[in-house]
């Protein structure tokens, strides 16, 4: 006998189906000229529903924003994890594996990633990308810091800057290969910083 779906099962599905119908409106019309009205047809649900699960669309964007978030930092982890397992402990490298595996994620989810990058998002959230940024900083800083190695806050800036403007320009570009030949390039870049290997940045000789 097939199973009908209980009332959390049902619910989730319809906060999902709320999120995959606002990520589409944002996506075509942009969050400032989005309606709740569109979203909910979109969704085939309900205002009520929609307010069941969310406070607005703010709330919409914010939630798909963490979630976005949170499978981003599946990627980072798993890279970084995986490149210890070989072995790895170079802390500049373990950095910019994670900036590479956060960029292809921009890649393949390139729509919903450029939501958070279009410049059309509710208020504050430009506040809350910068406060993202200095995380991810510090978490690069956690990694010098295992490794015994001293802080390099400038190369951290640099890193830190250039990730977010590879991140811009990767979400913009059509074409996915050359989206993903610009985020090698930019990682190619990044790889000279990697200096001997032992956590030491080149110096220039003269």
């Amino acid at each position: 006998m097939q199973r009908t779906a209980g009332p959390s099962q049902r619910g989730t599905e319809t906060r999902q189906a709320l999120l995959r119908a606002a990520a589409q409106v944002f996506h075509t019309v942009g969050f400032s000229r989005a309606g709740i009205t569109e979203v909910v047809s979109r969704a085939g649900a309900s205002v009520g529903g929609l307010y069941h699960h969310f406070t607005g669309k703010a709330d919409l964007f914010l939630t798909l924003h963490e979630e976005f978030q949170h499978r981003q930092q599946d990627r980072t982890h798993r890279a970084v994890f995986q490149a210890r397992q070989e072995g790895e402990t170079n802390p500049t490298r373990l950095m910019n594996l994670a900036a590479r595996a956060y960029l292809e994620g921009c890649i393949v989810e390139r729509d919903t990633a450029w939501l958070f990058f279009s410049g059309d998002s509710p208020p504050g959230f430009d506040a809350s990308m910068r406060t993202r940024l200095r995380e991810w900083t510090s978490r690069n800083a956690a990694l010098f810091r295992k490794a015994d190695e001293p802080v390099d806050e400038g190369l951290l800036m640099v890193v830190s800057g250039a990730m977010m403007l590879a991140v811009t320009e990767v979400v913009h570009r059509e074409d996915r290969t050359e989206a993903r030949r610009l985020a090698d390039n930019v990682m190619a870049v990044l790889a000279r910083l990697e200096g001997d290997g032992h956590g030491q940045t080149p110096t220039k000789q003269g």
